[in-house]
């Protein structure tokens, strides 16, 4: 059976998350890395019709749309996932202000990344992001497909 696009980006970096403790980092570091990001943005809006929008939700809605255009069922889940982080950004950003949104950015993404590093430590293999960037895109959607497939909804990324 061929495998489409995003099959096989899933394919390549579920080959660099073999070990169990490398994907056990990477439920924690990857959602702290997304909601660092969303955190990051909250502070910030645009003006879309005349209604100001927080950046975050912006965010996150152009990478769930990106998410659901490889893959509707995991896609449509990153996007419940990512409804509670925007929300809880934006609560952030309006109680401690655009440096408190800044400090929770930098103490969740530097956490999530050491996190990750841990994680290949024991995989003994580098990130997949290190030779491919579109990885990175990809990543959120793998730990996604994991969790999919625990609760029996979705077949493993490796076995796709």
């Amino acid at each position: 059976m061929e495998h489409g696009f995003f099959e096989r980006q899933l394919a390549a970096y579920s080959a660099y998350h073999r070990e169990p403790r490398n994907r056990l980092t990477h439920f924690v570091g990857i959602p702290m890395i997304v909601f660092s990001l969303l955190a990051l943005a909250a502070p910030w809006s645009l003006s879309v019709g005349g209604i100001e929008i927080s950046a975050a939700w912006i965010a996150a809605l152009a990478a769930a749309a990106g998410w659901i255009a490889l893959d509707p069922l995991i896609g449509a889940a990153m996007l419940a996932a990512l409804v509670p982080m925007v929300l809880i950004a934006g609560w952030a950003a309006g109680r401690y202000g655009t440096a408190g949104s800044e400090w929770l950015f930098a103490a969740f993404f530097v956490g999530g990344w050491i996190f990750q590093f841990v994680g290949h430590a024991f995989e003994r293999r580098r990130p997949a992001l290190m030779d491919n960037l579109f990885q990175a895109f990809v990543g959120p959607m793998f730990v996604m497909a994991e969790l999919l497939a625990a609760l029996r909804i979705r077949r493993r990324p490796d076995l796709a």
